[in-house]
C-alpha cells in the first residue's frame, strides 16, 4: 500500500536518515524501532508529511505521492498518533474528536451526529468519558487513547501510532494491542512504533530497525527474529542484564519523607508510608487507586485535608513552588505538558529550577555560567544535542534525560518520578535506571509510579500496592515479581470497596 525508499533527510550537520526505506501493506502491523535518536521520527514525520525529505520517493498504491503538509498526507488516508499528545485541553472531548470540520445540520454544528459517530470507536477503545468534560481533566491514559479515537474517526488508510500504549496501564495497553490486530484485519496497514519490545512481538507481523540512521533489519517476520537479536540490531550490541538492587539498611533518623495519616478526598484515605534516604520505593496501582496521587502530596501538588507530609528537613510542603525550594524534584514522563520549555534552548531549561524557582545564582546570573553548567549535564547524561538547540528538537529520550538535568541541577533531595521512562528507548531507559541507582546511592529518596511494571521490579527495593487510594500490600524480595505486583494490583481485598 505504502513504500518508501531511499529517504534521506539531514538536519544541519547531522544526518538523520540515510537511504532508509519500508513498506506498509493492507492488513499487516509493521512495528518500528530503534534506539532515541535513530532516525524513527524523522522518518514517521516524512512518511505523515510533517517534513520533507531531501532525497528518495514515496508511493501509495503504486502511484508516486509528494505531501505538501501533514492535512495532505491526512486526505489521502495518512493518519497518525504522536507520542507527543495534540489534544486542546480546553475543549471538550467531543469537539476534540471533530476539530475540523464537525458534521452540521441546518448550519449548526450537530452534537448528536457526533456522539452517534464517535461512540463506536470509544467503544471500541473502551474509552467512556463524559462527552462534555475538558480534555485536559482527563487522565493523561485516557488523553492518548482520545488521539486514537480521533485518528480513527478519519478512516484511514494507513494509520502510524507513535507509541501509543506509553501512558497506559497494563490492561489498557492490553486492550489496543487488540484494537491494532483488528484494525489490521479490517485492511488498515498500521505503522507501529514502540520501545515496549515485547509488545512489538506481539502485536507486530513484521519489524524494521534503524540504528544512526541506516536500516539495519529491513521489514523481517517477528516470528523469524527474537529479542535479543532485535536488542542487538538496535544498539549494535547486546542487552546488558540488570539484577534488582540490594535492600537499604534502614538507619535510625534515616527517613527522608514521609507520609501519617494522610487523606486526599478523592485520592488517599489515610495512607502511611516512608522513604528513607538512599532507597527506592514504588507506587503501584490501576488507574485512579491513589498512587499518583502521594506524589502529587509530597510535590506539594495535592493538599491533604488529614494527616501531615514530611520532607527530609521535617516541614511540610505548603505549595509545589515550596516543595522546590525544600528540594522535591517532580520528573514526570509527560515531557511536553509538564517537563520542558519545548521552544526554550536546553540552557535555558536545564537551569530553570535552580535559576528561577530556588533562586541560585542570583537574580540575574551571568548567562556563560549557565551555559557552562548546562554543558556539564550534557556529557554526564550523554543528550545528544547542543546546549542552544531547543528542546523541542531532540529525541523522546534525550528530551526525557534533559527532564532529569534539570532537576538535578537543583541539586534534589526526594526525586518523585511518574512514568520516567515513557517513550524512551531501551538503551535510554537503562541509562536512566543507572542514574536514579546513583542518585539513590547518594542518599536521595526515590519515589517511583510506574504503568511498566517491570521497570519497578528492576529499579525498587519495594513497591506499595493502592487500591482504593490505600495500600493494600507491599512486595520486596523474593515476592517483587511482575507476576506478584500484577496479581496485587488487581487482586481483591477485604477492605477495599466495591
Amino acid at each position: 500500500m505504502l513504500v518508501a525508499s531511499g529517504l534521506v533527510k539531514h538536519y544541519g550537520g547531522v544526518t538523520a536518515l540515510v537511504g532508509v526505506g519500508i513498506t506498509l501493506a493492507a492488513g499487516e502491523v509493521h512495528a518500528l524501532v530503534g534506539e532515541n535518536g535513530a532516525g524513527k521520527s524523522t522518518l514517521v514525520k516524512i512518511i505523515s508529511g510533517v517534513v520533507r525529505p531531501e532525497g528518495g520517493t514515496i508511493e501509495l498504491d503504486g502511484v508516486p505521492v509528494r505531501f505538501a503538509d501533514a492535512r495532505q498526507a491526512a486526505g489521502q488516508g495518512v493518519a497518525i498518533v504522536s507520542q507527543e499528545l495534540m489534544t486542546y485541553d480546553d475543549l471538550t472531548v467531543l469537539e476534540n474528536l471533530f476539530p475540523y470540520g464537525a458534521p452540521r445540520r441546518g448550519g449548526l454544528v450537530s452534537t448528536r451526529e457526533m456522539r452517534r459517530r464517535a461512540q463506536p470507536v470509544l467503544d471500541e477503545l473502551g474509552l467512556d468519558p463524559p462527552p462534555h468534560v475538558r480534555t485536559g481533566e482527563l487522565p493523561l491514559a485516557d488523553r492518548q487513547l482520545l488521539e486514537i479515537c480521533r485518528a480513527l474517526l478519519q478512516e484511514p488508510r494507513v494509520l502510524i501510532l507513535d507509541e501509543p500504549t506509553s501512558a497506559l496501564p497494563r490492561d489498557a495497553a492490553a486492550r489496543l494491542a487488540e484494537v491494532t490486530r483488528g484494525l489490521a484485519r479490517r485492511g488498515l496497514a498500521v505503522l507501529y512504533i514502540s520501545h515496549f519490545l515485547e509488545e512489538v512481538m506481539r502485536v507486530a507481523t513484521r519489524v524494521t530497525v534503524l540504528r544512526d540512521g541506516r536500516t539495519v533489519l529491513d521489514g523481517v517476520p517477528t516470528a523469524d527474529v527474537g529479542l535479543d537479536s532485535l536488542v542487538t540490531a538496535m544498539l549494535g550490541q547486546p542487552a546488558r542484564d540488570t539484577a534488582p538492587p540490594p535492600a537499604v539498611p534502614r538507619r535510625p533518623g534515616g527517613t527522608a519523607v514521609a507520609l501519617t495519616g494522610v487523606t486526599v478526598p478523592g485520592r488517599l484515605r489515610s495512607v502511611s508510608l516512608d522513604a528513607a534516604a538512599g532507597e527506592i520505593v514504588g507506587l503501584a496501582g490501576l488507574q485512579g487507586a491513589g498512587h499518583l496521587a502521594v506524589l502529587d502530596a509530597v510535590c506539594g501538588r495535592a493538599r491533604p485535608s488529614a494527616g501531615t507530609v514530611r520532607l527530609p528537613d521535617g516541614r511540610s510542603p505548603r505549595s509545589a513552588r515550596h516543595a522546590v525550594t525544600e528540594g522535591v524534584a517532580y520528573i514526570s514522563g509527560d515531557r511536553k505538558g509538564r517537563g520542558l520549555m519545548l521552544d526554550k534552548p536546553l540552557w535555558e531549561n536545564i537551569t530553570a529550577v535552580s535559576w528561577l524557582g530556588q533562586g541560585r545564582g542570583g537574580p540575574m546570573p551571568r548567562r556563560s555560567r549557565l551555559v557552562e553548567r548546562s554543558r556539564g549535564h550534557l556529557e554526564r547524561l550523554r543528550i545528544r544535542g547542543d546546549v542552544h538547540a531547543r528542546a523541542g528538537d531532540l529525541s523522546g529520550g534525550n528530551q526525557q534525560k534533559a527532564v532529569l538535568a534539570k532537576w538535578l541541577d537543583a541539586a534534589p533531595a526526594v526525586l518523585a518520578l511518574d512514568d520516567p521512562t515513557r517513550g524512551v528507548d531501551v538503551g535510554a531507559r537503562t541509562e536512566l535506571h543507572d542514574l536514579v541507582r546513583e542518585l539513590a546511592a547518594s542518599g536521595r529518596a526515590v519515589l517511583i509510579a510506574s504503568t511498566d511494571l517491570a521497570e519497578l521490579v528492576e529499579l525498587c527495593h519495594r513497591v506499595l500496592v493502592f487500591q482504593h487510594g490505600r495500600v493494600v500490600d507491599t512486595l520486596a524480595g523474593d515476592r517483587l515479581t511482575e507476576a506478584e505486583l500484577s496479581l496485587s494490583m488487581n487482586a481483591g481485598f477485604a477492605d477495599s470497596p466495591h
